[in-house]
């Protein structure tokens, strides 16, 4: 064990974590994303018995989030007509706002297939349990800067 690490966090994602650089991106996906398909070149990390908010809430205690881009946070947008709540999308917005000051402004979100196809680059996709639907979140690592 480690002190100051998320206990959720596996030692599998952890060695991700600290091999991606900056700009690399990773993707919390949701129980119904293609998390295999969409990450065949990428590294598949499986959490299928954790939620989207507590991973991401994990992540970000060790993860700076980029500074040097607008948005360096984005969601899978809604399909046109479909009226399920997103809720999560709330949730995800004030674990950002904790590590983040610039808090839902750092918060983009694409299309549904313009989100499949920026998926496909990222060096991570993370498997995750999540039920909520629009759940999927990509995140693009920024600079621990000395002062961290």
């Amino acid at each position: 064990m480690l002190k100051g690490i998320p206990k959720i966090i596996p030692p599998e994602l952890l060695k991700v974590l600290c091999e991606m650089g900056h700009g690399d991106q990773l993707v919390i996906a949701d129980g119904n994303f293609p998390a295999e398909s969409i990450g065949k070149n990428a590294i598949v990390v499986r959490m299928d018995g954790h939620g989207g908010s507590e991973i991401l809430k994990a992540i970000l205690t060790v993860f700076p989030l980029d500074t040097y881009v607008d948005k360096p946070a984005t969601l899978m947008e809604k399909v046109p007509g479909d009226t399920v709540a997103t809720p999560i999308w709330d949730v995800y917005a004030g674990l950002i706002k904790e590590h983040d000051e610039r808090g839902a402004d750092a918060i983009g979100s694409l299309e549904r297939f313009a989100f499949y196809e920026q998926a496909k680059n990222a060096y991570c996709v993370i498997a995750s349990g999540e039920s909520a639907q629009y759940a999927n979140l990509i995140l693009q690592k920024g600079v621990v800067f000395n002062a961290e």
